[in-house]
């Protein structure tokens, strides 16, 4: 084998590997992974059992999916981050996807910028044709982004988010669980879990039907409301609209909005006009 040869690990059976596939590196296969034709993949790179790339997908190290992922055409994985200070040459922690993923046509997938740890892909999430995660993202599982989402570097996103086409979050925004983010707007600071996100950086709703497939009680989808209206409908800033939340504190969901809210960087976005960027 030739310097630019791939290093498979001896497994029994043997990975199905198209001829016209190029492997560059160390990449560690699971016996049953499929790599299709016109693949290109430059080490170091482990795929788990089960997972297809189904041709022209491009994946870069470090980068580690794990099992039963569906990669669609041009789909490209691992380059180095879109930052005007980003080394070519510097690796770094690269990209950790789980399971159960599908990655559609012309998505991208940035690694990591910072030694914090690798841009993160939770377990069955769906990313849309031209969707875009950039660097140092952090995805939970079940989130789902429709075509053209694109997320700027440091953006965390809880479990089971949807967000809908065309839309863009600025970097270092957080979007709590359970969220749903309408289509073609743009959220600039953090979206409260169960939330809606209805129009420009504007939480306008909660998202009801999304608490009730979770199997939430009754009661705790109505602490939520009352969280909402605490926050948006009685004119508090958000300081005093904490305040007014202490005094429920001892509750576990209350006490997690608390949490989430003051641990806010950015900021969390108001329910309707033009947000500042402070809490206060």
């Amino acid at each position: 084998m030739g310097d630019n040869c791939a290093f498979i690990n001896d497994h029994s059976a043997m990975p199905s590997i198209h001829p016209s596939a190029i492997l560059i590196g160390e990449i560690d296969l699971a016996d049953d992974v499929e790599i299709g034709p016109h693949c290109v993949l430059t080490g170091p790179i482990t795929i788990g059992s089960g997972t297809k790339l189904m041709g022209n997908v491009y994946l870069y190290g470090p980068l580690t999916l794990a099992e039963n992922n569906v990669i669609y055409p041009f789909v490209c994985l691992g380059f180095m981050p879109q930052h005007a200070q980003a080394e070519p040459d510097k690796p770094g922690k690269g990209v950790c996807i789980g399971s159960d993923n599908i990655f559609r046509e012309h998505m991208t997938i940035h690694r990591a910028f910072t030694d914090d740890g690798p841009t993160t892909i939770g377990n069955r999430c769906l990313l849309m044709g031209t969707s875009h995660v950039g660097h140092d993202c952090q995805i939970s599982d079940d989130c789902t982004f429709a075509n053209g989402v694109l997320l700027g570097g440091h953006v965390q996103v809880g479990e089971k988010t949807i967000i809908g086409g065309g839309t863009m979050v600025h970097q270092f925004c957080r979007i709590g669980k359970g969220t749903m983010l309408s289509g073609g707007v743009m959220l600039k600071q953090d979206l409260m879990p169960y939330f809606m996100l209805t129009g420009q950086n504007i939480a306008g709703s909660i998202n009801m039907i999304g608490l009730r497939r979770s199997g939430m009680s009754d009661e705790d989808i109505e602490e939520i409301r009352w969280v909402y209206k605490v926050m948006y409908c009685k004119g508090l800033s958000p300081k005093f609209a904490v305040q007014e939340m202490k005094k429920r504190a001892d509750r576990p969901i209350i006490a997690d909005y608390i949490n989430f809210i003051e641990q806010s960087q950015r900021g969390c976005c108001p329910a309707h006009g033009r947000a500042a960027l402070g809490n206060d």
